[in-house]
């Protein structure tokens, strides 16, 4: 079986240094646009081997897209021409649009999954074989996926010991938009309103946990996340407005010394933690 692997960074990466360890008799092949990051991969034996050109991956068995979503849109439609017994799948982070964006005569080909994984770090260098490990994978309008293709993703998500829930795209990136997109959006926020203040590295010799705990996917790849705002636009919008509110009702408590109220709205968002 040949697997590639198109976008060698923390996702791509990750995904096929764990598919080498978990199909030993596999082609593990690697493809990125950066020639350094195809370099690096091969270094850090991610990957078996590296195509120098896209039309290289399309005689694969198993083509797995891990690049920003508008590159899984364009990428798809280089792929229309493959053969009906390949498996496609895409890890993009929002789904409704790469669905309605891939080509008719492909649309058996692909799996469209959504992982819930990740870390801030970017690059080869930040894979690592246990990133998808016991994490749950959103498989979506998996309906519309061709058995064949349905039954190999099934098979590698469940080999890498992951969760397989499903759900239709336009559900998907609506739940999405509350517990991925929008802490990025607060965290890039809360970056940024530290460093517009006079002295932000006096700031910082403060920060202790929390701030670094919610800073920290501050760190993600712009270029990813821009993307995945583009895509999910309407439900990432939807979500800051309903942050607002809980921001402007906050607000309105503390201004106006409700301190008691301020404790029961506090109470209440402890309550989250009782369903996690």
């Amino acid at each position: 079986m040949k697997l590639s692997v198109i976008g060698l960074g923390l996702m791509g990466g990750s995904m096929a240094l764990s598919l080498k360890s978990v199909y030993k008799d596999w082609q593990i092949i690697g493809y990125d646009h950066s020639q350094s990051h195809k370099e690096e991969a091969l270094r850090l034996n991610l990957v078996d081997k590296v195509a120098e050109t896209f039309e290289e991956v399309k005689n694969s068995d198993i083509i797995i897209l891990a690049i920003p979503v508008e590159g899984i849109i364009n990428a798809l439609q280089n792929l229309s021409d493959i053969d009906k017994n390949v498996t496609i799948i895409d890890l993009g982070s929002t789904k409704e649009k790469i669905i309605k964006n891939t080509p008719p005569t492909i649309r058996k080909n692909l799996v469209a999954a959504h992982p819930m994984a990740g870390t801030e770090n970017t690059g080869p260098k930040a894979a690592f074989d246990s990133l998808y490990q016991d994490k749950v994978v959103v498989l979506c309008d998996i309906e519309d996926s061709g058995k064949h293709q349905r039954m190999i993703a099934e098979d590698i998500f469940k080999k890498l010991r992951m969760q397989i829930v499903y759900m239709n795209s336009k559900e998907h990136d609506l739940h999405a938009a509350y517990i991925s997109h929008l802490p990025h959006a607060i965290s890039f926020s809360l970056a940024n309103s530290v460093l517009k203040q006079e002295d932000p590295k006096s700031i910082l010799a403060l920060a202790g946990g929390g701030f670094k705990s919610m800073s920290r996917i501050a760190k993600s790849s712009p270029v990813m996340w821009s993307d995945i705002f583009k895509q999910n636009r309407k439900n990432l919008l939807k979500t800051l407005d309903t942050f607002q509110n809980e921001l402007d009702y906050m607000k309105d408590l503390i201004e106006n010394e409700k301190w008691e109220d301020l404790q029961e709205w506090m109470k209440k968002a402890n309550s989250l933690h009782d369903i996690l």
